[in-house]
């Protein structure tokens, strides 16, 4: 006998994916051949997050998926190998958390910025945590003071944790109560670490810094979504290196930065795209200071980028 459920992708293992009903079972899932040739441009058709329609055998726990429904949001990047493809990360989130380190990896505001940018395209709320402040020095303790108001005078929310001392954990612990939330950052910043402190009955794995290369080991392979106990979901993600742009337009890119776009409309030309053209708003206020240096320099990476 076949029974019918609908349920959420919690995790992706490529051929395998295992869908959480609203009775908190888990059944192990395959998809139906027919997506496989819908001329999805994606490496994984079906991403954490994902709402679904199975079909399970009475006999054991094991399923297939029929139907994928329309996706609220998701985050994509260009697949790391295959240049021309795309992954989505996680779709039908609710926040996203970027974990990012000023030491021991250190990650760049590039990095940053783009994972902000992917996020805007949604309208996905954002929250950046700056993780590991036990490690900070005074020089490394100002550079935390600038970026944290340079961000928050744009909109965004930051906090400072550590998995250490316990610094901000609560107050992390209250952000993602109640909300599916995709962590996402480098290897090594301490993802897993400080959702370990927060929710200790998750117990995910740790990785240790590679003193080599001062990156981060990869402990999390494929993206997982982790009910919380104290309530929401979490989103771990493979750690990740770079960070490519899909379905950004050259023109529009500006929309994806607030301090840019409040500005767009100041500017001589419609199409203006903050390069070098004549009576551009925007490049007004970076000369004056209105707009962060290293803000506009990562806008022009990706406007390269594109």
């Amino acid at each position: 006998m076949i029974f019918k459920k609908q349920g959420r992708v919690q995790k992706s293992t490529g051929s395998w994916y295992s869908v959480s009903t609203d009775t908190e079972q888990i059944y192990q899932c395959r998809l139906k051949g027919v997506f496989r040739n819908k001329g999805i441009k994606t490496t994984n058709p079906i991403a954490v997050g994902d709402i679904v329609d199975i079909e399970i055998e009475s006999s054991d726990n094991t399923g297939i998926i029929t139907n994928i429904h329309p996706r609220t949001n998701y985050i994509i990047r260009k697949a790391t190998k295959l240049s021309k493809s795309t992954h989505i990360i996680a779709s039908n989130v609710e926040q996203v958390i970027i974990i990012v380190s000023l030491v021991q990896p250190r990650t760049s505001t590039g990095f940053i910025d783009r994972i902000l940018a992917t996020a805007e395209a949604y309208h996905i709320p954002t929250v950046i945590v700056f993780n590991k402040t036990d490690l900070y020095d005074e020089n490394v303790l100002m550079q935390l003071h600038n970026l944290r108001s340079n961000y928050e005078s744009i909109g965004y929310k930051t906090i400072q944790t550590s998995a250490i001392t316990g610094d901000g954990l609560k107050n992390l612990k209250h952000i993602l109560k109640d909300q599916i939330s995709l962590l996402s950052g480098h290897s090594g910043v301490g993802k897993s670490a400080i959702i370990n402190k927060i929710d200790p009955n998750l117990n995910l794995k740790t990785g240790q810094i590679s003193d080599y290369h001062l990156k981060g080991m990869h402990t999390t392979t494929f993206a997982t979504m982790f009910p919380l106990s104290f309530g929401g979901n979490v989103i771990d993600t493979p750690g990740i290196k770079e960070f490519g742009l899909v379905e950004f337009e050259k023109v529009a890119l500006g929309q994806r930065f607030p301090e840019i776009r409040c500005l767009m409309k100041d500017c001589k030309f419609n199409n203006c795209v903050h390069l070098n053209e004549p009576g551009c708003a925007v490049i007004a206020a970076v000369e004056n200071g209105e707009i962060a240096e290293y803000r506009y320099e990562n806008y022009l990476n990706m406007l390269n980028s594109i």
